[in-house]
């Protein structure tokens, strides 16, 4: 039986044939602790280093701006709870946007529980974030702004640069979560502005489980975790030698497919919302037309929910509802909340996700699938 075509390259990707090559010599041979001074810990710090320089270069960072960690997840705690820990009550408000990943938004509840003032800004209809928005919400004791670059569910990109250059100028620290674009559109924290900038590796093409944040020369955060000091005192713990090899040959594929990667995926993208649109009236575009991810495509398809259609195509086509965090509810998404979607068009939408590995055939199949599925036949 043929595999079903898989769409869901946002909840995560394959491990990448180069990468997981890169990865195996790791796990058996030179198995070495980096922080061991004989030469089978010389060997693993070296590819630690190594590593460190090739996930700063997909950035534009230098490499000790580097902070692994364990999941994008532990990344984005670390940016707004290590910030706050550092400055120790001098400043006592956030700011952050209403489509943020759950890793933004629980650790950010969680300081407004302790005593913290959030500020939560809205969105327009296509999911994006209004610049006169959050200059109107920055007060004198704002810490930190958090703006993810690419919403996760619609694809929308935000005006990250057109936000810091509002932080900057009132010396406000400024986190973006770029778990979702790194890999897929061009990243690069000085024409970004950010401060702080996450990443998650099973986004493009790493393995799960391994993350990084980068921390600006002069930022001023603490730890959360406490240990014996790895990674420049921020994240304790021996480092996973062969998930870091393997973020770092990712990084590396990454920068050397880009922008080939993104003119590919935006056309595979578009082919498949061309064939949906032909097929299936009334079918509806969720996320901004074109400040959008290449990989991206969420649409509300009429008279059906998202979760019985895909559950029509479960055998021929691989996709979700919104983001994988939230996979099983049956509530509505937060994002399409935010954006004031009536009830309708939230419950029908539906997001594809393209990859690197997804064919014109695939695209296809999965059209013919879909339209089928949502006509009732």
């Amino acid at each position: 039986m043929n595999k079903p075509v898989y769409l869901d390259y946002n909840a995560t990707t394959p491990v990448a044939a180069e990468v997981l090559e890169a990865m195996l010599p790791y796990m058996m041979e030179h198995y070495g602790n980096p922080s061991s001074s004989h030469s089978y810990g010389v060997k693993a710090a070296e590819a630690v280093r190594g590593a460190r320089e090739s996930v700063a270069r997909l950035i534009g960072a230098a490499a000790d701006e580097i902070v692994f960690t364990g999941s994008a997840t532990e990344a984005n705690n670390l940016a707004l709870l290590g910030v706050v820990r550092a400055l120790n009550g001098a400043k006592r408000h956030l700011v952050v946007s209403a489509v943020e990943h759950p890793a933004v938004i629980e650790p950010a509840l969680h300081l407004r529980s302790a005593g913290w003032e959030l500020s939560v800004i809205p969105v327009d209809a296509c999911g994006r974030v209004d610049p006169a928005a959050v200059a109107a919400a920055l007060r004198p004791d704002t810490a930190l702004v958090s703006i993810m670059h690419a919403n996760n569910e619609v694809g929308t990109i935000q005006p990250v640069a057109e936000i810091a250059a509002l932080t900057k100028a009132r010396g406000i620290l400024l986190h973006t979560d770029a778990a979702q674009s790194a890999g897929k559109i061009a990243v690069n924290v000085d024409a970004l502005g950010a401060d702080l900038l996450t990443l998650a590796g099973h986004k493009f093409y790493a393995p799960k489980g391994v993350g990084a944040l980068y921390v600006r020369a002069g930022t001023t955060i603490a730890p959360i975790q406490f240990g014996a000091g790895q990674e420049h005192g921020l994240r304790p713990g021996t480092e996973n030698v062969a998930q870091l090899v393997g973020l770092g040959a990712a990084a590396r594929l990454a920068r050397e497919r880009l922008p080939a990667a993104t003119q590919k995926l935006r056309a595979l993208r578009d082919a498949l919302h061309d064939r949906l649109r032909a097929r299936v009236p009334g079918l509806m575009l969720n996320g901004h037309p074109s400040e959008r991810l290449p990989t991206t495509l969420n649409v509300s398809f009429p008279g059906i929910s998202g979760r019985e259609l895909l559950a029509r195509v479960a055998a021929r086509v691989c996709a979700s509802v919104g983001s994988a965090c939230h996979s099983e509810a049956d509530s509505v998404s937060g994002v399409l909340a935010a954006m004031r979607f009536d009830a309708r068009r939230a419950a029908g939408a539906v997001r594809l996700s393209v990859g690197w590995m997804t064919t014109p055939e695939e695209i296809e199949a999965a059209a013919a699938a879909l339209a089928e599925a949502a006509s009732g036949a």
